[in-house]
């Protein structure tokens, strides 16, 4: 088996796609890279990747446990986070985030977690179970551009 190590690969022309084989594996353009994904789809890496992702505990520590590209959350009170701050801000308001909550006890009923505004640099979350309510495990995710 041979082994290559390099820093830079340069191709001969200006051609701008990885091929393995027959197969185009990577495209590239202006701030733009796609790689083969099923068939001879090709998916956006950009698009692709979080571009911020958070966990935190509220009810007993009220702290950031791990986290990408947030540097701060701002407890609003009972069942809201006032602000979810992006370290590096987002192009815009128009991002998608996934977000789940749930309690430590199996116990304390339904929650029902919502994302209440967006802007390029963070967000405002609100919990609840009819009435606005502390969930101790908080997770959201974002895909978007990043400006």
């Amino acid at each position: 088996m041979s082994t290559v190590i390099l820093d830079t690969i340069t191709g001969k022309s200006t051609a701008t796609t990885i091929t393995i084989g027959s197969t185009p594996v990577v495209s590239a353009s202006a701030n733009s890279m796609t790689i083969r994904g099923e068939g001879s789809n090709q998916t956006s890496i950009q698009q692709g990747l979080a571009k911020a992702w958070v966990e935190a505990k509220t009810v007993t520590s009220h702290a950031i446990q791990g986290s990408l590209n947030v540097s701060s959350l701002t407890d609003g009170g009972t069942g809201a986070f006032d602000a979810v701050t992006y370290t590096s801000a987002m192009a815009n308001d128009d991002y998608a985030v996934a977000t789940s909550c749930g309690l430590e006890s199996n116990d304390d009923g339904f929650l029902r977690r919502y994302v209440q505004t967006t802007s390029a640099t963070g967000g405002r979350v609100r919990t609840h179970n009819g009435n606005l309510n502390d969930a101790n495990l908080n997770s959201f995710v974002i895909h978007g551009d990043l400006a």
